[in-house]
């Protein structure tokens, strides 16, 4: 069986621990970065996925696992260019190499009836690739959560700051789910039949709203509410602000997701909510 894997973004959270799974289960991977080697399998710099090289090195593939993304955009690295053009990058690298399937992550709350700058961008990337031809699994992950990943690591920073900042009420929800569970589903979604050609929500088993979320996470560390205005006006002007604009908006818009779908297709018993938090960096 072929079991030859490509990863974009392999240096991310999601990434690595992804690769790591897969290389541990006796996928032969490449990982595509743009800088820091990856820790696992063979690692290709690559820019930009254009590179006329890279289809000799991957032909033969059975699946591309787009992983490259942004959440925060600069006058450099904008969502146009790097969620919807370095995805149509790596469709035609797949074309150019023979692979036929691609995994991409998108994001929970992702909708053509949008008006979020990252969403479009998102949306956007996934009709590039249901155009494709190319077989498909789109994922639209909440908060994935594990040691080191990006939510446990601004909560981590906050705490050092002197407090954790709640933006608004905190009453808006999201359904974090652990990356080893994520591993696996992705794992499956390579060869799986049931995953094929299908956009599918990547929630955890609990909806708990952040409020409640950051208490179980934090502990006994201070917790400071603040006005939704403030917290905005401070990611608009400054630059120590740890939350982006558009980071505010996601979190705010209180997305939730089919978990059972996700259950039922994937066929796996996922990590509880405690487990998950005592999987997380700040337990």
């Amino acid at each position: 069986m072929n079991k030859k894997i490509a990863i974009s973004g392999a240096s991310g959270f999601v990434g690595r621990s992804v690769g790591r799974f897969l290389a541990e289960t006796g996928y032969q991977t490449i990982s595509l970065v743009r800088k820091n080697r990856a820790n696992f399998g063979r690692t290709i710099i690559s820019k930009d996925l254009a590179e006329k090289n890279l289809s000799r090195q991957l032909g033969g593939f059975l699946a591309f696992l787009h992983f490259i993304g942004t959440g925060r955009q600069t006058a450099e690295h904008d969502y146009e260019t790097v969620n919807v053009g370095l995805t149509r990058n790596a469709i035609s690298l797949c074309k150019r190499a023979g692979i036929r399937k691609i995994v991409y992550l998108s994001g929970l709350g992702v909708d053509k009836k949008s008006n979020l700058g990252y969403f479009i961008s998102k949306f956007k990337a996934e009709q590039e690739i249901i155009r494709s031809g190319l077989d498909y699994t789109i994922f639209r992950p909440s908060y994935i959560m594990g040691r080191g990943d990006p939510l446990s690591k601004m909560l981590s920073d906050q705490i050092a700051a002197g407090s954790v900042v709640v933006p608004g009420s905190g009453k808006y929800r999201l359904q974090p789910i652990l990356v080893h569970d994520v591993a696996q589903v992705v794992a499956k979604s390579i060869h799986g039949k049931h995953f094929s050609r299908k956009i599918i929500d990547l929630v955890g088993p609990q909806t708990v709203t952040y409020d409640r979320f950051v208490r179980d996470l934090v502990g006994k560390a201070k917790i400071r509410h603040v006005e939704f205005e403030q917290a905005y006006h401070e990611a608009l002007v400054s630059r120590d602000s740890q939350f982006g604009v558009d980071d505010l908006s996601i979190l705010v818009g209180d997305y939730v997701g089919s978990h059972r779908r996700l259950a039922n297709i994937s066929k796996m018993t996922f990590t509880g909510y405690r487990e998950m938090l005592k999987a997380c960096s700040l337990s």
